[in-house]
């Protein structure tokens, strides 16, 4: 991509929602080159792709921004094949990768681990909370999320840094522009990923657990018998699309809503002053700026939607960031007010088949995290010594890039 149209897309990408207000307004839908997509903006529209998987397939969901180099990809051989994930699955299979997700990640498993993750978080705030100022960023949104979803998956917790660096590099080769050997070096990072996630794939076969790899390897590989190599491949993409979710969107929720409560210090006063608003904090700030701002579709056949007649193999960049903020639906739609009723019907953890499993996990570590903070650092504000927070490049998981704070 030239650097006039990537430096587009990063514009795009850091601020989408005035391109989001001006497609809401248009008649049918509107085509947005900077991501080569037909922007389905509204949310009547967003609900009704959602709804009808069979005519708007998730095959090309995370269809990645930046084609890996050739370096890159003598080193990607090296660790296991792409395979179809949950996310990027349609149909019977994507309900047979689906179920173990949703077994692992329900009600009760989501309670029995909030205790690990209250007390993992407590353990992060006490690193730095004499320190009178931090960046909330590196030293907390990016590190509970990993601890508490690796806790979940089996990993001993000191695979988890490296884990969750290899997360990281597999979102930067996917989708941020780098040089060949950059590349290459983000390639040897995910590779390891992999590996390790196949160790832990291989011994779970041997040894189950109460934990979701155990969940995945006999709902995906079932029977006794040494795994295949087939099925060690999706048993890795499994793995790997689990944990990269796991960690990336909560964190990413985690920054963006203490980003916003931040740069308004009177919704961080009523937080402190009433910790009933908790609740409505937490879904106000997924649906105002969500961390999975859109995921692609493709039409399956010719179809209409607002208007505007689609060939199959047409390309939908389904926004739920900007249904979230459609004043169709919303009062005041563009302001964040932590005292708006709670109200779990917004799109921020996506609709119908694809919703979000997850999002019972990611709620209770954002929830966790108001209770902690604005009882231990009721003082808390935006470093008025550092630029305003920028919002990273990207629509996937959306998030400033730091948040330096003082108290």
């Amino acid at each position: 991509m030239a650097p006039q149209d990537q430096a587009r897309r990063d514009e795009f990408y850091r601020d989408p929602y005035p391109r989001y207000t001006r497609a809401r307004r248009a008649e049918g839908l509107v085509y947005v080159p900077e991501a080569d997509a037909w922007l389905v903006a509204r949310d009547r529209d967003v609900r009704e792709v959602l709804r009808r998987a069979e005519d708007f397939s998730s095959a090309h969901a995370l269809l990645p921004d930046v084609l890996p180099s050739p370096e890159a990809l003598g080193v990607l051989a090296r660790g296991f094949e792409p395979r179809p994930t949950v996310v990027s699955s349609d149909g019977a299979a994507h309900r047979r990768l689906r179920a173990p997700l949703s077994r692992g990640l329900s009600a009760a498993r989501v309670a029995a681990v909030v205790p690990y993750a209250r007390t993992c978080a407590q353990g992060l705030v006490d690193a730095f909370v004499a320190d009178g100022r931090a960046e909330l960023v590196a030293a907390y949104a990016r590190r509970l999320p990993g601890l508490v979803i690796g806790r979940l998956i089996g990993l001993d917790p000191a695979d988890a840094p490296a884990a969750v660096h290899g997360g990281y590099r597999a979102e930067e080769l996917a989708f941020r522009p780098l040089p060949a050997q950059a590349q290459a070096a983000a390639a040897e990072d995910v590779v390891g990923l992999q590996h390790l996630l196949d160790r832990l794939a291989r011994d779970r076969r041997d040894r189950p657990r109460d934990d979701l790899c155990s969940e995945l390897v006999a709902a995906l590989a079932p029977g006794g018998a040494e795994l295949t190599p087939d099925q060690r491949h999706e048993l890795v993409a499994a793995l790997q699309n689990l944990l990269i979710a796991g960690f990336l969107t909560t964190s990413a929720l985690i920054a963006t809503t203490l980003l916003h409560l931040l740069a308004d210090r009177e919704q961080w006063r009523m937080l402190c002053a009433d910790p009933g608003l908790i609740p409505g904090a937490v879904e106000e700030g997924a649906r105002f700026d969500a961390a999975v701002q859109a995921f692609r579709r493709t039409t399956t056949r010719p179809v209409t939607l607002a208007g505007t007649e689609l060939p199959a193999g047409a390309t939908l960049l389904v926004a739920y960031g900007s249904a979230n903020r459609d004043g169709q639906r919303y009062e005041r739609p563009a302001e964040f007010d932590v005292r708006r009723p709670a109200d779990r019907g917004h799109l921020a953890f996506g609709h119908g088949p694809h919703g979000c499993p997850g999002s019972r996990l990611a709620r209770a570590q954002l929830r966790l995290t108001l209770k902690l903070l604005t009882r231990r650092m009721p003082d808390l504000r935006l470093a008025a010594d550092r630029p305003p927070p920028r919002m990273r490049p990207t629509l996937v998981h959306r998030s400033p890039e730091v948040l330096h704070v003082t108290w």
